[in-house]
């Protein structure tokens, strides 16, 4: 994977030298067409890359094709990719192209949480709190306080409202605030910065657009 700010640099350095667009991850001319593009992520899936399965399972959900959409997921989860996990629990947890299973949803959760999903901690900490998973208060603080220590700005939140209630320590709290701080930190770069203050000014123009 490459995040957003590599590819704004290399956005950058291709037009500041007048070269040619390519891929930033293959560095290949982009796909002229959705036929091309499919046929690009099916050379991927047929060479087991669990994103890619994830990417045609989520494409089979968006057009109506569940069973095809779980059965991408479910592969993608055997080859280990947290978000597909996280996909296939909001499946079972709803009853979407599979039978409404909370004890699936939960143990997808679970791996996803494992596999570093922040999302999936956060929802898993969300699930113990409201006690429909026969949880207790204690175990959701802990998830909240793993997810605040991986970045997440949710379980923060939630752990501050557990604090408030009295559900959790000072000394616990300051922590992880610290841990989440420097976890934020860590992610943060100079491309990074630039790739999202493209993005926002995109977003104007684009809205600017709107009313013309």
């Amino acid at each position: 994977l490459i995040c957003n700010g590599c590819a704004y640099a290399s956005l950058l350095h291709e037009d500041e030298g007048s070269l040619e667009d390519l891929c930033p991850f293959c560095r290949q001319p982009y796909p002229e067409s959705e036929e091309e593009i499919e046929k690009n992520v099916m050379r991927r899936i047929e060479a087991n890359d669990p994103i890619a399965m994830r990417q045609m399972g989520v494409k089979c959900y968006t057009l109506g094709d569940f069973r095809g959409s779980i059965e991408y997921l479910t592969k993608a989860t055997k080859l280990g990719d947290a978000e597909a996990h996280g996909q296939l629990a909001n499946s079972y947890m709803i009853g979407q192209g599979v039978a409404v299973d909370v004890k699936k949803a939960f143990y997808h959760f679970e791996e996803a949480a494992i596999l570093g999903s922040v999302t999936a901690r956060y929802v898993l900490g969300v699930i113990k709190e409201s006690g429909s998973s026969g949880g207790k208060t204690e175990r959701a603080v802990k998830h909240f306080i793993i997810g605040a220590n991986l970045g997440c700005d949710k379980s923060l939140k939630c752990l501050k409202e557990a604090y408030a209630k009295g559900l959790v320590k000072k000394e616990d709290l300051a922590a992880a605030l610290r841990t989440h701080q420097a976890a934020v930190d860590a992610t943060k770069s100079p491309q990074r910065d630039a790739a999202e203050l493209a993005e926002k000014n995109e977003e104007r123009t684009f809205r600017k657009k709107e009313f013309i």
